[in-house]
């Protein structure tokens, strides 16, 4: 896999600066692989395995209601009389949703280019410098049911 050579320009100083032209290129050219990756085709075909999945949709339906709900309640705190009902409806509906193997199997999905794209930035800044630090999703959630932004379904849960 040959990727486009990046070379340093020197300008008129005689100083060494990147050409930025030729870095871009060669990260499309990065995006391009990633993109044709099993862990991306994947990711893609379970995506929309779970858009179509007509009981995701009622539940990303519901999961949106409960959340709202939970919300409004959620300003008062957890004095509102609705808050601990209405938080547990979200979580009922978060454990149905991760109960149907189309979600499941989107998340792994989903966390495996997550891994991939992680162990990709990290080999590019380690490749720069050992100090760099390299953000990582660790901890956080998405997807369907998993507190984040709900992707699953037609109208979204977020």
């Amino acid at each position: 896999m040959p990727m486009t050579s990046v070379l340093p320009n020197h300008g008129a100083d005689g100083v060494s600066s990147l050409d930025m032209a030729s870095l871009l290129l060669c990260a499309y050219e990065l995006g391009d692989f990633i993109n044709q990756s099993a862990e991306v085709a994947d990711y893609l075909y379970w995506k929309e395995a779970v858009n179509e999945d007509e009981q995701v949709k009622q539940l990303s339906k519901q999961f949106a209601k409960a959340k709202e709900l939970f919300s409004e309640c959620e300003r008062f705190g957890r004095f509102h009389p609705d808050y601990h009902a209405a938080k547990d409806k979200v979580k009922h509906i978060e454990r149905e949703l991760d109960q149907i193997d189309a979600v499941k199997r989107f998340k792994l999905a989903e966390q495996q280019v997550d891994t991939m794209l992680f162990d990709v930035s990290r080999m590019i800044a380690e490749s720069v410098s050992d100090t760099i630090k390299v953000p990582s999703n660790e901890g956080k959630t998405g997807g369907c049911g998993g507190g984040g932004s709900c992707s699953c379904g037609s109208g979204g849960c977020g």
